[in-house]
């Protein structure tokens, strides 16, 4: 490492390993370090969240602290005498919140810290490094999307009524707990992120035994619903036959739900530290497995098939082995510097995940159960719409993958920058995950836009539903664009904690303008499922351009400011703790009411 802040050089493919700063760069900078020595005695009872603490000096940031334990050997050209406690000047004691106010750069890039946002390196540098995170996640959720896909293919050969049955399942348990799990879970892409870098790297494991505190009582009604389902389905008028099959596929279902929570909540632990890779070798190891289990418990041999609820069983188990596997990773493996011991502080301050979570929830399942609503309009629309929109769906869900992984990517890599207190960075890396939604979108946009008369061939070979699809791709090319905006923006949000805007932008845009526009389209002026498609289309154009404006017009150095505000709040001692206080602070640093000057 022969320039270690010089410019850029290249980036580590995945910051798992983050900075941690050796004496010989601060030899390096005319930096020093405090209380290192071992003839110095330190005081190493701080709080369970905060680690022993090592005073150094960066050219850029200032003073920081190593949230490492342990002493960091110095550069022989600058190693000093011992000394004696009584022989240094009185130094203040280093408080709790210290870390926050001067936060430590614990990402590890090659090169430096350049922080010019017109230097064209620096873009470059920002591309390959939310790239490498984009990767891992696609796979991830591409894996884990297998997982739907290997359930219905198996029970789609045992009969009509079990593949109906699975499907009408299948919405119910998303509607009532799946988008709920995701939108709840999403406070975390706010807090976990900046925590890593804020100089506690151990509020990442806080926050995220509070968020496993409320998600054991959240799935609590969920699998309520899910045991009850069957006298839900009769009460909205479901075919009788496919609502007793579809409660009894959701009973077993349940079994998924308390695992399904904790990967949700895993994944961000992981992905806040950099480890983007981890979630996808666990999905790679138990996607292979998962067919196996479907087949067996499916269609296997006596002893051990079970049919119809083969697949929701083979479905959890599955669920089950990936908590499994994470959790021996976690202990085995990862890094030890984001776990806390879990002590009374995991049960409190749960306001803000729930306030954050709430507005997640709003941001994720407005969108999630606007589609159930489309399909549910194209199906009085007769066979061919209905299968024509299961082609478009599935050719946009599928194409959603690239975009949404990058805003997972952009997500953490925002977070940690602002956690970093580099605004300047978290504003490039902003900037670049939009370029970057517009090429993926591009490139889709072009694909579809080439097999467009041939396309639901891959689905179907009705003359009518191929023709339909035919004249409705030119829209959905369109949708890619703001589909990828729409994402990538959300993802910049959440990093800023701003689920409450989110959740406000997909509400009007689907409920207020797009749905409305689409059902008018479709049933007053004939348009069919085309108009459905033009609604979607302007709600995500709307969604798209409004959530771009919002981050492009982002104060960054003021979002450094919250972040700090924010985390301060994760790492009280048990008598300064005060739960209205938290809930009322943090609401208003969310809504931006201490701050003036523009900012979005």
């Amino acid at each position: 490492m022969s320039s270690t802040y010089a410019h850029y050089g290249a980036p580590s493919s995945l910051p798992s390993d983050y900075a941690i700063l050796s004496a010989s760069v601060g030899d390096r900078h005319g930096g020093h370090f405090i209380h290192d020595s071992p003839d110095i005695a330190s005081d190493d009872s701080d709080d369970d969240v905060s680690p022993t603490r090592h005073r150094s000096r960066h050219p850029q940031y200032g003073s920081f602290e190593s949230p490492r334990r342990g002493s960091i050997p110095q550069h022989p050209s600058t190693r000093r005498p011992s000394l004696r406690a009584s022989d240094l000047p009185a130094v203040r004691a280093v408080s709790e919140v210290d870390p926050l106010l001067q936060p430590l750069p614990r990402i590890e890039e090659a090169g430096g810290y350049c922080e010019d946002a017109n230097d064209w390196r620096t873009w470059w540098d920002e591309t390959r490094i939310l790239a490498s995170y984009t990767v891992p996640v696609f796979s991830t959720h591409l894996l884990e999307y297998s997982l739907v896909v290997a359930s219905v293919v198996s029970l789609g050969h045992l009969s009509t009524i079990d593949l109906a049955a699975s499907t009408l399942a299948s919405m119910t348990a998303s509607v009532s707990a799946l988008s709920l799990i995701q939108g709840m879970v999403s406070a975390l892409d706010s807090l976990l992120p900046q925590a890593w870098t804020s100089g506690n790297p151990k509020l990442v494991g806080l926050w995220s035994q509070r968020m496993m505190v409320v998600m054991a009582v959240s799935i609590i009604p969920m699998a309520m619903i899910f045991f009850n389902a069957e006298h839900i389905l009769l009460f909205l008028r479901q075919d009788p036959d496919v609502a007793q099959r579809a409660g009894l596929y959701l009973k077993w279902a349940s079994l998924e739900l308390p695992a399904y929570a904790f990967n949700a909540v895993s994944r961000r632990y992981f992905q806040s530290q950099g480890l983007l890779h981890v979630p996808s070798i666990v999905i790679m190891i138990v996607a292979p497995i998962n067919v196996v289990l479907q087949y067996l418990l499916v269609w296997g041999p006596d002893p051990i098939r079970l049919g119809f609820i083969g697949a929701p069983i083979a479905t959890a188990l599955s669920m089950n082995l990936i908590s499994i596997i994470s959790i021996i990773y976690g202990v085995l493996y990862a890094p030890r510097e984001a776990w806390c011991p879990i002590t009374r502080k995991s049960f409190m301050g749960l306001g803000v995940l729930v306030r954050l979570g709430l507005a997640g929830v709003g941001q994720t399942a407005s969108e999630w159960w606007s589609w159930e609503l489309v399909g549910l309009a194209a199906s009085l629309l007769g066979p061919v719409a209905l299968a024509s929109q299961s082609v478009l769906l599935v050719s946009s869900s599928t194409t959603y993958q690239a975009p949404f992984a990058l805003s997972v990517a952009a997500s953490v890599r925002i977070g940690n920058l602002i956690g970093a207190g580099r605004p300047i960075r978290a504003g490039v890396a902003s900037k670049v995950a939009l370029v970057l939604a517009l090429a993926i979108a591009m490139i889709c946009s072009t694909i579809f836009l080439t097999f467009r008369t041939s396309w639901a061939l891959l689905f179907n070979d009705d003359e009518e539903v191929v023709a339909l699809v035919a004249t409705i791709i030119p829209l959905l090319s369109l949708f890619q664009v703001f589909d990828g905006i729409c994402a990538v923006s959300g993802g910049a949000l959440r990093a800023r904690g701003k689920q409450f805007t989110g959740a406000l932008l997909n509400l009007s845009a689907y409920y207020i303008f797009g749905i409305p526009l689409g059902l008018t389209l479709t049933f007053r002026y004939g348009m069919e499922l085309k108009g459905l498609w033009i609604g979607l289309s302007a709600a995500l154009a709307y969604g798209g351009c409004v959530s771009a404006w919002i981050v492009l017009r982002t104060n960054w150095d003021r979002e450094v400011t919250r972040a700090r505000e924010r985390l301060k709040l994760g790492h009280r001692t048990d008598s300064e703790f005060d739960e209205s206080e938290d809930d009322e602070s943090v609401g208003d640093i969310m809504a931006g009411r201490r701050s003036g000057g523009r900012d979005v």
